[in-house]
């Protein structure tokens, strides 16, 4: 197990499934898990959706931040041609994609999500990953307490 987990979530940042049906399937897995371990089907859980999410989210901040595994993929990041009075500065130019695989690829919905956070998150670039996580993984249970609206790990589900 020690050996497998860090392989599967590094591919589970950039396999993250959009569509509601993929999405179902692997929330099942986890209650099929959380049953077995705890005997009852909520346990105190993160939700596997917000998982994906923070680790997306931390993926493209080392691509942003010129980490070497993700170098490709920071080497195309653009700044956006404009910034609106609610952007903040470190906002990423979203690419623009006509079919549904780029659309929902995981560099254009990592970006729109990344753009979404606050001002507070970002502003203290550059800082070591786990850093960065843990200011994250707040904001975001912060948000879904609070708001569940914003910041919603499922917000860019297709059917």
């Amino acid at each position: 197990m020690p050996l497998v987990r860090p392989i599967l979530k590094y591919g589970a940042s950039c396999w993250d499934p959009y569509r509601e049906g993929q999405i179902n399937a692997l929330d099942r897995v986890q209650k099929k898990a959380a049953k077995f371990v705890h005997h009852k089907i909520r346990p105190n859980w993160e939700s596997l959706a917000s998982r994906r999410k923070v680790s997306r989210l931390c993926a493209l901040y080392k691509a942003y931040c010129g980490e070497r595994a993700w170098k490709d993929i920071g080497d195309s990041l653009k700044r956006p041609h404009y910034l609106s009075r609610v952007d903040h500065v470190r906002k990423i130019r979203t690419r623009r994609q006509r079919t549904d695989i780029g659309k929902y690829s995981f560099v254009n919905r990592t970006i729109g999500d990344r753009n979404q956070l606050p001002a507070e998150v970002l502003e203290t670039l550059p800082c070591k990953p786990s850093t960065f996580r843990k200011r994250l993984r707040e904001v975001i249970t912060e948000c879904i307490k609070g708001h569940p609206s914003e910041l919603n790990p499922s917000v860019s589900v297709v059917k």
